[in-house]
């Protein structure tokens, strides 16, 4: 950081969504910190230049798809915190970086967003869903099995404009947190887009990804300006979502793992709850528990989903 200039470069993608969640940080960061500014670096990820690269086949390269580019500009000194979605983020940290905040939780719910009313059972027989997330996919096709799940590649602007497009899509699943961020307002139940009206509905039975709803401030380790950050993070959020991000490392897992888990805070400390299914044809096994701490209670959870 520059003394003189008193301001600091953040990294983000250059998409809405990434932009959005960009401008809470600055906003937070610069309220808490009166004369130190921070200036926005756009950065292309493998995820954005590739956006034909299938996101629900785990592959080498695909790790870190949306984050790998901002953390090497990290670790390049080009850029002095990257601003990531949590649940984009690999589970293992790069030497010479850190976690120096998790903003506090926005909504960790996920939304089917469709072009038929009445949400889940609206849908017709056969109706296509467009989804690149494993865990979407998958603990969908347990409520409906007669449904049609295929890929979708884009932001959520562009998917909600493919699901307006009639043709292709007949409904997708988004998070909640990302179309709130970008203005929607998820409660009326409906969005326009593009002259369509879709509709909305709260899949409260599926568990998010581990981290969904969190923003992720990262940083250099031990430097000054990393404390800086540090000012902006939630205790109780970074406890849960360590949690959850715990329970897919214990699993040996990545992004497209079919894990949802969600902890909140608790009389005995963390409660844990996740499903998992660890291929297409496999039956889903679900797991809960409480422990004082995120190690203990991502232990005790995936101790019970890796049981036969």
């Amino acid at each position: 950081m520059s003394s003189a200039s008193r301001s600091l470069v953040v990294g983000t993608r250059g998409s809405a969504l990434a932009l959005a969640q960009s401008k809470i940080f600055r906003e937070a960061f610069e309220a808490s910190h009166p004369g130190l500014l921070i200036h926005q670096k756009i950065i292309t990820t493998t995820g954005d230049a590739r956006s034909t690269m299938p996101l629900h086949e785990p592959t080498a390269e695909g790790a870190g798809l949306f984050t790998k580019q901002l953390e090497e500009a990290l670790l390049r000194n080009e850029i002095d915190a990257a601003v990531h979605s949590l649940k984009d983020l690999p589970v293992e940290t790069p030497p010479g970086l850190v976690l120096a905040a998790i903003l506090p939780r926005a909504s960790t719910g996920d939304l089917l967003v469709s072009r038929h009313s009445g949400g889940l059972a609206g849908l017709p027989k056969g109706a296509v869903v467009g989804s690149s997330s494993p865990r979407r996919a998958l603990l969908l096709s347990r409520y409906r099995t007669d449904l049609k799940l295929v890929p979708i590649r884009g932001n959520v602007p562009s998917r909600l404009a493919k699901i307006a497009q009639e043709g292709a899509f007949d409904a997708t699943i988004l998070a909640s947190a990302g179309l709130e961020r970008l203005g929607h307002d998820t409660s009326v139940g409906a969005l326009q887009v593009d002259g369509v009206m879709l509709s909305l509905e709260f899949l409260d039975w599926m568990l998010p990804a581990p981290g969904q709803g969190a923003i992720a401030v990262e940083a250099r380790y031990g430097e000054r300006a990393t404390e800086l950050f540090s000012v902006l993070n939630d205790p109780i959020t970074a406890r849960c979502v360590e949690a959850e991000r715990l329970v897919l490392r214990y699993l040996g897992g990545g992004c497209q793992m079919a894990l949802g888990a969600l902890a909140t805070e608790s009389p005995a400390g963390i409660f844990l709850k996740a499903v998992f299914i660890p291929t297409a044809e496999a039956p889903l096994r679900a797991a809960d528990a409480s422990a004082p701490s995120p190690a203990e209670v991502a232990q005790l959870v995936a101790d019970q989903l890796m049981s036969p």
